[in-house]
Parts: C-alpha cells; sequence; structure tokens
C-alpha cells in the first residue's frame, strides 16, 4: 500500500490518541463512550505506525508529500 499520511497527521493523530488515552486512564470518560475513544485511539495509533488511513484511500486523500 502507498503511504498516505504526511508527519503533520500523524502528530495529529498521535496527539488525540494520547489525549484519549489519558481520559480514560484517568476516569474522565467512562462506559461504552470509553471503549469507542480506545477503539478510536487504537486504531489512530496504528494508522501513524503504518502510515495508511484506509479512510482516505477511496477518497484519493493523501496527506504524503512525495520527494521528488
Amino acid at each position: 500500500m502507498k503511504r498516505n499520511i504526511g508527519t503533520t497527521d500523524k502528530i495529529i493523530r498521535l496527539i488525540i490518541a494520547v489525549i484519549v488515552a489519558g481520559l480514560y486512564f484517568t476516569n474522565v470518560v467512562t462506559g461504552t463512550a470509553s471503549i469507542g475513544l480506545m477503539v478510536l485511539a487504537g486504531v489512530f495509533l496504528l494508522t501513524v505506525f503504518i502510515s495508511v488511513c484506509p479512510f482516505y484511500i477511496p477518497f484519493g486523500i493523501s496527506t504524503h508529500i512525495k520527494k521528488a
């Protein structure tokens, strides 16, 4: 798969995942919402590490800057 996530996109996703994890572990968010948010945070972390967002593919979106 071609990379479609740029550096800025990765940083934003990582920050959101850390914030959501912090809210979960401090019990600010509980119940079903906490489970959904932790799944979302896990997806964000996975996409940061593999540099591919499956949601971007059907729409042809790419924030990855190709080197010349």
